[in-house]
């Protein structure tokens, strides 16, 4: 077995990545605060300027929405979150963990005890000196029996929390877990002070909140006394929603705004010739789904969901829709970036004579089923994928209704709650944290309301299984599970696309989600 010099020796050379590196020491037992400089090697590329008030717009926002994590909607108040909280640990560029509120974490050589050091000296806007009680009381806020945060599903694997002093907590887990600081970087488990009110917005981060009306708009000024060096560079930060796209590309042109994600892919041809914008892609984890419920007629009958699996055209919409910026999906969350990746299953191709063939064994030939979408909701292009795709359903065969809902209120009204609708998804940091968000029976996002009694053993096992060639066959089966059996269709994986105007600077970016993974405000500044 490698030894520690080794690894590190293997990671400086580009021969292993961090995440490999974080594996292999949590076998070993081994600290990440061994090697500080290797894991925390900054994304920026420049040395950041400060100043002047940045301006962002998002399509996704929701009147109803708060800044609790354990209940917020919208990517609205996931930005406005991380640009006033921090978390234990921050996911960087390279998609691998690295410290952020806790300076360092080390396992057991079995991965199933977990310690973390918090660092010291870190105030909260109110002046309050960071500590362990501040850490437990913020983390149990999504473990509660009654709590209805959708990251209980990755914190039900704790089986005790507690603080050994001031600055260091314990995690033990009911069984092994390797990526266990992954589950601690969302941004939905965010620190707040001990008995504060999670709607308030009191934190450690970069800025300081000063307006928040959701669904609309937030003002954020930064923080004097942010202890993250090099970080939080403007002087304020305005988080806008614009839900039309076409309004919110305008805004850009005119200089509004300063950044936006999701632009049309039919007009992004036009921005890329505006002077003073560029676009930018990275290939994601970002997909579309069309999460139908199981527990609902008739998506109850997995012979209905093939049929609309087999007769969804993946490469029409690519082509027609996205304008090439994407990947065909295969009915599954997990995109070629991930680690445990299938590459060996087949891709599911548009069969009409499948489809009609399952449809017929459900005896649904003659049902008329429905689509519900938002005009824009619950992204860019919604309304004109819902026609493409009832256009498909009746070339092969299938009768489907469109069905329009209002914008406001997708989220608590549609989605989820309708037997056939749309979402998006971001990539999430593992597959462990995808799946149990997404999949898991019981998870608070499991759109579709699936329960798969093997799918669900895997995932636990999963976890805590140390052998690679053991724990990726796990990964791959559920992998087909989800594509044979699921209650999802996963069409397209899209690439990350943003226009920004060219006064903006950043580093490299994320590929786990637009804006930065959403730390744009405290990851970016202007250049001039």
């Amino acid at each position: 077995m490698a030894t520690l010099t080794e690894l590190e020796q293997l990671l400086a050379s580009g021969r292993i990545g961090r995440r490999e590196f974080m594996t292999r020491a949590s076998v070993l037992g081994l600290t990440t605060a061994m090697s500080p400089a290797l894991l925390s090697t900054p994304a920026q590329a420049a040395t950041p300027k400060r100043g002047g008030r940045f301006r962002m717009a998002t399509a996704d926002g929701d009147p109803a929405d708060t800044l609790d994590g354990a209940l917020a909607l919208t990517v609205q108040s996931i930005l406005v979150q991380t640009q006033v909280r921090n978390c234990l640990v921050e996911v960087d560029h390279q998609s691998q963990p690295i410290p952020e509120l806790a300076e360092s974490w080390e396992p057991t050589p079995d991965a199933r005890q977990w310690t973390f050091e918090l660092r010291r000296g870190v105030e909260f806007h109110n002046g309050k000196t960071l500590d362990a009680e501040d850490v437990l009381y913020s983390i149990n806020h999504h473990r509660g029996e009654n709590t209805k945060s959708p990251e209980k599903p990755n914190l039900d694997q704790v089986v005790d929390l507690e603080a050994d002093g001031k600055n260091t907590l314990v995690f033990t887990l009911a069984a092994g877990n390797a990526d266990f600081p992954f589950v601690l970087s969302s941004y939905l488990i965010n620190i707040v002070p001990n008995g504060a009110d999670f709607a308030k917005a009191v934190g450690t981060g970069g800025y300081i909140l000063e307006k928040w009306e959701p669904g609309i708009a937030a003002l954020t000024k930064r923080n004097p006394n942010y202890w993250k060096p090099g970080h939080s560079n403007f002087d304020e930060v305005e988080t806008l929603v614009i839900s039309d796209v076409v309004s919110r590309t305008n805004a850009l042109m005119t200089g509004e705004i300063d950044a936006m994600a999701d632009p049309d892919p039919k007009t992004l041809h036009l921005l890329e010739q505006t002077p003073g914008i560029r676009i930018t892609r990275t290939p994601g984890r970002y997909h579309r789904t069309i999460p139908m419920l199981t527990d609902t007629p008739p998506f109850d009958n997995n012979d209905v969901r093939l049929a609309m699996k087999y007769a969804v055209d993946r490469e029409q919409i690519v082509d027609i829709l996205l304008r090439g910026n994407g990947t065909v999906g295969n009915d599954h969350p997990i995109s070629p970036g991930y680690r445990y990746y299938a590459s060996e299953l087949p891709q599911r191709e548009r069969d009409p004579d499948k489809a009609k063939f399952h449809l017929r064994k459900a005896g649904m030939l003659d049902h008329e089923f429905k689509l519900y979408t938002g005009t824009s909701m619950p992204f860019a292009g919604a309304s004109d994928m819902a026609v493409l795709i009832r256009e498909q359903m009746v070339a092969a065969g299938i009768k489907m209704e469109v069905v329009r809902e209002p914008d406001d209120g997708y989220w608590s009204n549609t989605w989820s709650q309708k037997p056939m609708c749309f979402c998006y998804w971001p990539g999430y940091a593992t597959e462990d944290i995808m799946f149990s968000l997404t999949y898991a029976a019981g998870g608070s996002w499991n759109e579709s309301h699936w329960e798969h009694e093997r799918f669900n053993q895997l995932l636990v096992e999963a976890r805590s299984e140390l052998d690679e060639a053991r724990r990726r066959d796990m990964y791959v089966e559920m992998q087909r599970l989800v594509r044979d059996e699921g209650g999802t269709v996963v069409p397209v994986f899209l690439d990350l696309i943003m226009a920004v105007s060219d006064r903006v600077g950043f580093g490299e970016l994320s590929t786990l989600g637009n804006f930065d993974h959403n730390r744009a405000a405290d990851r970016w500044w202007f250049e001039s």
